[in-house]
């Protein structure tokens, strides 16, 4: 039997293991710091939105929220080592790759804020299928058409 997360337990499971990993890597900024930059960067990434997943954890689990929003997004995404455009096309590679659906649609919403083509995010589908294989890349591709359907959706009633 496959237990199947929701987008909430997988992002926060997701974020554990993160926080976890990291107890050995420094402290770039104090906390307050960290967590105004991790806001900086997920309005950026948001076109200026707050991120509704983010926003529902930190409902629930506010410790867990400003883990995310401290470590993950003001410490590693807010690096200067990568443009935020690499950064995305990176994470939505990874995600595809993992078969982590919520977490690639979220990223792949990101990359096309930040200027990444529809072209270019299905040759990182297609490229998936070197890495984790064809299963893979199809649910990345379903992921994507269902991104791009909402996407088109969204802009016919914004006219």
């Amino acid at each position: 039997m496959t237990t199947r997360l929701t987008p909430l337990a997988t992002m926060a499971a997701a974020c554990v293991l993160m926080v976890a990993g990291s107890g050995s890597a420094p402290a770039q900024q104090s906390h307050p710091d960290r967590l105004q930059r991790g806001e900086e960067v997920m309005r950026m990434l948001n076109a200026g939105k707050t991120q509704p997943t983010l926003e529902e954890l930190r409902r629930e689990f506010p410790f867990l929220a400003d883990a995310i929003t401290g470590y993950a997004l003001g410490d590693v995404w807010g690096r200067s080592g990568l443009d935020h455009r690499t950064r995305q096309i990176a994470a939505v590679a990874a995600f595809a790759a993992l078969g982590h659906r919520p977490f690639m649609k979220i990223h792949a919403g990101y990359a096309l804020n930040l200027g990444v083509t529809a072209e270019e995010l299905k040759e990182v589908v297609y490229l998936t299928t070197v890495h984790a294989g064809f299963p893979r890349a199809i649910e990345a591709a379903q992921t994507l058409a269902e991104l791009f359907r909402e996407r088109e959706q969204q802009a016919g009633g914004a006219k």
